[in-house]
């Protein structure tokens, strides 16, 4: 028993502090990729490598219109390995919940050279928040905001609509000595008739397509629904097709979507906050007390 003891000592606090603190993230982190758009030349070997059509192009005779979709991206970084200008880079971006779907498109239309090289970006909207924006902290004092807005701690029901795995495995991250989500008051339940949110990953499966409408009617209101990865997002990967429906929203209303292949367990916890900023605004609308929600 004493050697226990003795490692506990020698281990020391483990636990990371995250959101009061900046995430240290590992330099070989690979995150989303962002693009150079007002230098990039030529998108078509970016969108030639992509293997889930993330980054799309639409042509004409004298304009090109290329999409980005970072609810398709798994950032697995071949866009930037077929891209020689230098104008798609990976970076270790991970705060990326957006509670908006087409908050995750950027679009960009380009006026081409006769050889088919972009020669002028014409227009551009983009969807993503700023790299400034990412490094805005986010607000403190969790447990005191989940306290006030629900009287007890925030309660997940995690659903797997037919992941892969690779969201549980980190979604299970959150509750080891280092994520160690319940100490801001967020704990896992096993009945949606407990829960608050809806934590739920995969492509949904046409098998748990029902399930998942039944669990979303069973949980009580205010409810959120929060998709997890590229998959939950948009099918991913999968896509849709004979064995899958698609994205979380097209069986349920969802709240907050965290992009990612799978989301690195900092991600899944910016997405619940903001996504609990979110019900922050359901419970005060009306009432003339409010505060400012989560970002």
């Amino acid at each position: 028993m004493f050697h226990i003891f003795k490692k506990a000592a020698q281990t020391r606090l483990v636990t990371i502090g995250y959101p009061q603190e900046p995430a240290r993230i590992p330099g070989h982190f690979r995150g989303a990729p962002r693009f150079e758009f007002s230098g990039w030349r030529d998108a078509r070997p970016a969108a030639d490598a992509c293997p889930t059509g993330a980054i799309a192009i639409e042509k004409s005779a004298e304009r090109r219109r290329v999409t980005i979709d970072y609810g398709l991206c798994i950032y697995c970084g071949q866009c930037a390995e077929a891209d020689r200008s230098g104008a798609v880079k990976i970076t270790r971006d991970f705060e990326l919940a957006v509670r908006e779907r087409g908050d995750l498109i950027t679009i960009a239309e380009y006026l081409l050279e006769p050889d088919g090289m972009q020669k002028t970006l014409a227009s551009l909207h983009k969807g993503l928040p700023s790299e400034n924006d990412l490094l805005e902290p986010l607000e403190h004092k969790v447990q005191e905001r989940i306290h006030k807005i629900l009287g007890r701690s925030l309660a997940i029901r995690e659903v797997d609509a037919g992941s892969c795995n690779g969201c549980e495995i980190e979604i299970g991250a959150l509750n080891n000595p280092v994520y160690d989500l319940e100490r801001l008051g967020i704990h896992f339940v096993a009945s949606p008739r407990h829960a608050d949110m809806l934590l739920v990953t995969g492509p949904v499966t046409r098998n748990m397509e029902l399930a998942l409408a039944k669990t979303y009617r069973a949980t009580p209101e205010p409810k959120l629904v929060v998709a997890v990865g590229a998959c939950g997002i948009s099918g991913g990967i999968f896509g849709r097709n004979y064995a899958t429906v698609g994205g979380v929203d097209t069986v349920v209303p969802v709240d907050v979507f965290i992009p990612g292949c799978p989301p690195r367990p900092h991600a899944l916890l910016h997405g619940i906050l903001l996504a609990l900023g979110r019900m922050e605004q359901r419970v005060t609308k009306g009432h003339s007390a409010s505060s400012e929600p989560f970002r």
